[in-house]
């Protein structure tokens, strides 16, 4: 398992990406062997965040020529990531039929999206 820092390269930054934060929806560069699950612990894990759904996209790197010379783009993948705006208390049942309320600290936005080092 890899580390969170590794997992989540960095935003990835569109016009159409910006519209979708109104939604919950955050759309970051990810390292390319990493699953739905290790992306989504890594979000949640960086950012505190409750993550509800993940979608992958994978990228084949273009073919790029200037002048001579004939080179190749990296691959990369995208991670969409949707998360829950309107975190509830988590309840559920112990052993003996008594109810704990489970009260976790989410953030409901995630406020490091688009800023740029």
């Amino acid at each position: 398992m890899r580390p969170a820092e590794d997992i989540i390269i960095g935003p990835y930054i569109t016009e159409k990406s910006n519209e979708e934060i109104a939604n919950g929806k955050y759309t970051f560069k990810v390292h390319p062997d990493a699953n739905k699950t290790e992306i989504k612990l890594a979000v949640e894990k960086l950012f505190q965040v409750k993550v509800l759904k993940v979608n992958t996209v994978n990228y084949k790197g273009k073919v790029k020529r200037l002048g001579v010379h004939i080179g190749k783009r990296p691959d990369w993948k995208k991670a969409v990531v949707k998360i829950d705006t309107d975190p509830k208390p988590e309840t559920y049942l112990t052993k003996g039929g008594k109810e704990v309320v489970l009260n976790k600290k989410y953030k409901t936005s995630i406020e490091e999206f688009g800023v740029t080092q």
